[in-house]
């Protein structure tokens, strides 16, 4: 194909797959990050990707560079462990390398610039490796590893395939220890799902051999170096000044507040920017299972799950830290994300004198956030007949706040939600705001726009208690005739 050096191989059925690929991935001189995908021969497994003998010649040089520049300069650190990069270190490190290269009568490959293949190798003893151009990057958000030879990236939400490759599975189980050892947790084959985080507060999940068929998984949703603040969701789109008003006053107001959505949804990017409001002297525990939150006030105690390991098998679950929570005098509970028996614990502590928390719930819409959370609360084994379990969450949950990736990839609060009680066998939700989805523009881009419910939130006297009096007008419907 003339001109198409840098596209995968295709099938004649995936044709309009990758016209499609082929406009929305950036060329490499675009932005510096994306490398031009090497042609693959016919019979290459389409998931498991390609590395070509030249590329993987290059990597082999880079890495065994790397290791004995590094075994040189801290020969008592492991390889799989991190290594911090110091101005002099770095200076030792450019020193050994012009050392190594003429020892050893070695020339930089010709399809890479020295200064890049000097580069390359810093990544791998500093940092993690072909990854570390794309955490560097501010325009991406996600990176996801399928693999050695197939990585992908979120760029403006939309997915495309980089072009950076590892050189095999070891290579990427290498990366996936450097990430996760340091936080005392395990990553082999007897422990081969991880969830870590990176040390600026990105989310890592890794998936090794022999769960991961076609090579060692990770997936890193990055943590923004520029904390968002809500006007930042103002200037986005995502929610307007009314309703970000009301969110506030709701925080302030201590309603317990379940923020549900999808998965890449924004939910604990919701979470951080709600923590805002909590006033400064109210002392708040955090749970998760890897530390994302990242709250301003000073009176917080953040509090982490544990996996077991062959040096300490004990393991501490979000339960066990939701139920300790309860002992350490906490205004506020915020868990991460409830996903199991905990849910009960986190109700329960909602309901006996610690209002105002907050968690996130994997759902697409708030009915269905309103029946997982029933399904939650059953996992930790309780006999509670359904009708006691939905009083139970009635009396607990005040607000649910809908966060949704749509489908041009932009970042929504589509529904906040008031829960107003059991009505039979039925709990009554009613929408204070909603997003109306009114189809797409020529470029793809939704068109909608926010508008409220019609009918006053039954907190509303809650609210005026604490200094929020809002007009009838911001929750009534617009007149379309």
């Amino acid at each position: 194909m003339a001109g198409g050096s840098n596209l995968k191989r295709v099938k004649p059925t995936d044709t309009q797959r990758m016209t499609r690929l082929k406009k929305e991935t950036p060329a490499p001189e675009e932005n510096g990050i994306f490398v031009p995908l090497e042609p693959e021969p016919p019979d290459t497994p389409i998931q498991r990707g390609f590395i070509s003998p030249g590329r993987a010649e290059r990597m082999k040089l880079q890495l065994w560079l790397a290791d004995n520049i590094r075994k040189s300069v801290a020969p008592n650190i492991p390889l799989d462990l991190p290594l911090e990069k110091t101005p002099e270190r770095a200076q030792l490190v450019q020193q050994r390398f012009q050392q190594a290269l003429q020892k050893a009568n070695i020339h930089p490959p010709a399809d890479i610039s020295p200064q890049q293949f000097f580069e390359n190798v810093v990544d791998e003893i500093f940092g993690y490796g072909p990854l570390e151009p794309l955490i560097r990057s501010d325009r991406i958000t996600e990176i996801m590893v399928n693999g050695p030879y197939v990585i992908f990236v979120e760029q403006k939400g939309r997915l495309a395939e980089s072009g950076h490759k590892f050189l095999d599975d070891d290579h990427v189980e290498r990366i996936i220890k450097r990430i996760v050892r340091p936080l005392g947790r395990m990553a082999d084959s007897e422990h081969p799902l991880v969830d870590a985080r990176l040390p600026d507060g990105s989310r890592v999940n890794a998936v090794l051999r022999p769960v991961a068929i076609d090579g060692p998984s990770i997936t890193i949703r990055k943590f923004s170096k520029d904390r968002l603040v809500m006007d930042d969701l103002i200037n986005f789109g995502s929610l307007t000044p009314m309703m970000a008003k009301f969110l506030e006053a709701c925080v302030v107001s201590r309603l317990n507040i379940i923020v549900s959505g999808g998965t890449g949804s924004g939910k604990t990017t919701l979470i951080n920017i709600l923590s805002g409001y909590i006033p400064e002297h109210e002392r708040t525990v955090t749970i998760e299972d890897a530390a994302e939150l990242q709250f301003k006030q000073r009176n917080v105690v953040r509090l982490e799950t544990k996996k077991p390991t062959p040096e300490s098998p004990t393991e501490i679950t979000t339960r066990d830290c939701v139920i300790n929570a309860l002992r350490m005098r906490p205004e506020r509970i915020v868990v991460g994300e409830c996903r199991g028996g905990e849910t009960l614990d986190m109700l329960q502590a909602m309901n006996t004198g610690h209002d105002g928390s907050m968690t996130t719930v994997h759902a697409n819409d708030p009915r269905s956030c309103f029946d997982r959370l029933e399904s939650l609360v059953l996992m930790a084994g309780v006999d509670f007949p359904i009708h006691v379990v939905r009083k139970q969450i009635a009396s607990s949950v005040d607000l649910i706040v809908q966060a949704s990736r749509l489908r041009d990839g932009s970042r929504k609060i589509t529904h906040i939600t008031e829960i107003q009680g059991i009505e039979g066998e039925n709990a009554i939700l009613q929408n204070i705001f909603t997003f109306s989805d009114q189809g797409d523009d020529e470029d793809g881009k939704i068109i909608g726009e926010h508008e409220p419910g019609g009918i006053r939130p039954r907190c509303e006297s809650r609210l005026k208690q604490n200094g929020f009096n809002f007009p009838a007008a911001m929750f009534m419907k617009r007149n379309t005739f």
